[in-house]
């Protein structure tokens, strides 16, 4: 367990399985400001799709779209206790997770993860969207 500023706490319990990629359980305390970022596509400002066909860049572009939706909460990656990743069934996972390898960086306390393999999403260009849960204590 590792204690952030005393309100939010990591948890990855010795009866489960440690995985450096993801916390097991995160527990938010005390007076906390908490930002839910809806699912992020991969699509730019001017409402084009990024990355048709290739789950790489539509990722990257997903990530900098949920920095932009964290920054606008007054928030960062830092601050994200909760991701929910949406792939397209047949779409490579490993090209998913190295982005988030890549953008997660050295970063401690990596949030917990869920990753939902699906048969599409709101346009069939899409590949990959996720959402967050970001936390920042007060």
């Amino acid at each position: 367990m590792t204690n952030v500023s005393g309100n939010v706490q990591y948890h990855n319990p010795a009866e489960l399985a440690k995985n450096p990629g993801f916390s097991q359980a995160v527990v938010v305390t005390n007076p906390a400001k908490t930002i839910y970022v809806g699912g992020q596509d991969a699509v730019d400002a001017s409402g084009q799709i990024i990355g048709k066909g290739d789950i790489t860049a539509q990722t990257e572009q997903v990530f900098k779209n949920l920095q932009v939706a964290l920054a606008a909460g007054g928030a960062g990656l830092e601050n994200v206790v909760k991701w929910n990743i949406l792939i397209v069934q047949g779409q490579s996972l490993q090209a998913g997770f190295e982005v988030f390898q890549r953008v997660w960086g050295r970063r401690p306390n990596p949030p917990a993860i869920t990753v939902m393999l699906v048969a599409g999403l709101a346009h069939p260009d899409f590949l990959v969207e996720m959402d967050a849960i970001a936390v920042i204590p007060q």
